[in-house]
């Protein structure tokens, strides 16, 4: 029998699940709403916790698919992402201001991929999740988690070059 916490093993997972809304929402505000009803829902199904193989890939799935449903309601026609990013003490003013643009510019690129490609690549490269969590949570095979996560990282590389090569 397992023994599933939800102050264990439910709550850590906000801050990841946060993200993951926001990477498919863009928007701040709605993530959050977003979060609190995926908690719910999972506080919700708690005498069947024991029959989940995975919580962490219930929590997400759950998550991923409020915030579809979300951004289907509104449209989804919210600015970029607004996490802020704590700039290096090292840069110097110029420096400082390019990077923040280059982040600006690879955010933007991400929030254009398709919402396939950029559930992978958030749950990839920015949550460490495996192939095989990331597919359990999207329900696609771990080889198109692969293809999703190798054409997202190749269409940011793409985009990102041509824009900083041609300042497009």
């Amino acid at each position: 029998m397992k023994n599933i916490s939800f102050k264990n093993d439910v709550l850590p997972l906000k801050n990841q699940l946060y993200r993951l809304a926001l990477r498919i929402t863009l928007d701040s505000a709605e993530a959050e709403d977003i979060v609190q009803e995926t908690l719910i829902k999972v506080w919700n199904k708690r005498d069947s916790w024991d029959e989940i193989e995975s919580i962490e890939a219930f929590s997400f799935t759950i998550c991923r698919n409020i915030a579809l449903d979300s951004i289907k309601k509104l449209g989804n026609n919210s600015d970029s992402l607004d996490r802020k990013d704590a700039p290096d003490s090292a840069y110097n003013p110029y420096e400082d201001i390019i990077h923040r643009d280059r982040i600006k510019v690879v955010k933007q690129i991400v929030d254009g991929l398709p919402e396939k490609q950029r559930s992978c690549m958030q749950l990839r490269d920015f949550e460490g999740k495996s192939y095989k969590a990331i597919a359990a949570v999207l329900e696609i095979t771990e080889e198109q988690v692969k293809i999703n996560i190798y054409r997202a990282r190749q269409t940011v590389k793409q985009r990102f070059q041509e824009i900083d090569n041609y300042g497009l």
